[in-house]
């Protein structure tokens, strides 16, 4: 029920999902998880998976305790073990014909501007080639002042540049309680937070049980994030075979419902940027392209002020130079100066190398 209407899905999966307490493989799990997959990519919905496991994967296979290994220690083991995750995941997800890709993100790349949208093009491009991705942060790069720390804000901010419908946070607890349901027997599970900002002041986060790197306060964090980018959010019970069907089944879960429309908290990003780069002006056929939804290509381009990159933030004119529409760039100034006026088609003989089509995608842009 959940998930009826979700489009793009983002599950995250913990470590304690994938390597049990003594340390063996949970390969029954994941094989009900990859069925799992199976079933949602059978009805049209696009699926990503943010993943830990690396550092828990490198330790089981050099035989290390991961308690107590330094950063830089640490940072060679999630090198090894990030081989171990992915051939894992190849070996049960090709027995059900699922192609999977491995991103491997930190911090830097969903923060800044440019690099997420380099990020979120990929993500699409993954998806047109039947492409599940597997995403993880970065362990062997990130030093603890650059890194998300744990994997659900990770997950958040891959659900906020993919524009997901929800956001699905397996741990091992049903989802939020009122109280810590390992030492509360009267703690009761809240199937459904609306207002996360009032209905999260009756909870007392700090007796709630901690689990995986970053415990309930930073799934909240999560979540906080999603209801900004107009993204649901659930917290489920991983420990379960088939664990997504769990979640459709019993609805035995939390579920934080996003307020804002995924459009307008897009609008809201694109509106509220730092003042604009630089400035296009349009044509009026282009103008009226753009008035029935589609994206702003180099032919209805006539002029170009100022000097911006790849990513930045651009104002839209029409030929009497009122602002029609902001946007983010898909090129440099550079670059647009060369094709203006140009169709798609001779894009790649003028610049010498394969690029997008749109100047400004109609999902980076907002009409004033």
């Amino acid at each position: 029920m959940y998930l009826k209407n979700s489009k793009i899905i983002v599950v995250k999966i913990g470590s304690s999902l994938l390597v049990d307490n003594e340390r063996k493989i949970r390969k029954k799990w994941l094989s009900t998880f990859a069925k799992d997959i199976k079933r949602l990519r059978s009805k049209n919905k696009k699926v990503i998976i943010v993943s830990s496991g690396a550092i828990a994967l490198g330790c089981k296979k050099m035989n290390y305790q991961k308690k107590g290994l330094k950063l830089d220690k640490s940072q060679a083991i999630a090198s090894i073990g990030q081989i171990e995750l992915m051939n894992l995941f190849s070996q049960t997800f090709s027995k059900f014909k699922l192609n999977i890709s491995q991103i491997l993100l930190t911090l830097d790349d969903t923060e800044e501007r440019r690099r997420s949208i380099n990020a979120k093009r990929t993500f699409e491009n993954l998806f047109e080639l039947d492409y599940i991705p597997i995403v993880n942060e970065n362990d062997t790069i990130a030093t603890s002042e650059i890194k998300y720390g744990d994997n659900d804000r990770l997950a958040s901010r891959v659900a906020q540049i993919t524009n997901a419908d929800t956001l699905i946070l397996l741990s091992d607890v049903d989802g939020l309680f009122t109280k810590n349901p390992k030492i509360f027997k009267d703690a009761k599970l809240i199937k459904k937070i609306d207002n996360l900002e009032k209905e999260i002041k009756n909870i007392n986060l700090k007796g709630i049980t901690e689990f995986g790197k970053g415990g309930m306060n930073t799934k909240i964090e999560a979540a906080k994030i999603c209801n900004l980018s107009g993204c649901n959010m659930i917290i489920a019970n991983g420990l379960y075979l088939n664990p997504i069907n769990q979640i459709e089944k019993k609805n035995n879960c939390t579920l934080f419902v996003s307020k804002i429309s995924k459009l307008h908290a897009r609008k809201k990003w694109i509106i509220s940027s730092i003042s604009p780069k630089g400035e296009l002006v349009i044509d009026d056929g282009a103008k009226k392209a753009l008035l029935n939804g589609k994206s702003l290509l180099a032919a209805g381009i006539k002029k170009v002020t100022g000097k911006f990159h790849k990513g930045d933030h651009i104002k839209i004119l029409d030929t009497k130079r009122n602002e029609f529409a902001r946007g983010l760039s898909s090129f440099s100034s550079e670059e647009i100066v060369k094709i203006l006026g140009c169709h798609s088609n001779e894009i790649e003989k003028i610049l010498g190398y394969i690029s997008k089509s749109e100047v400004v995608h109609k999902d980076d842009m907002v009409k004033i």
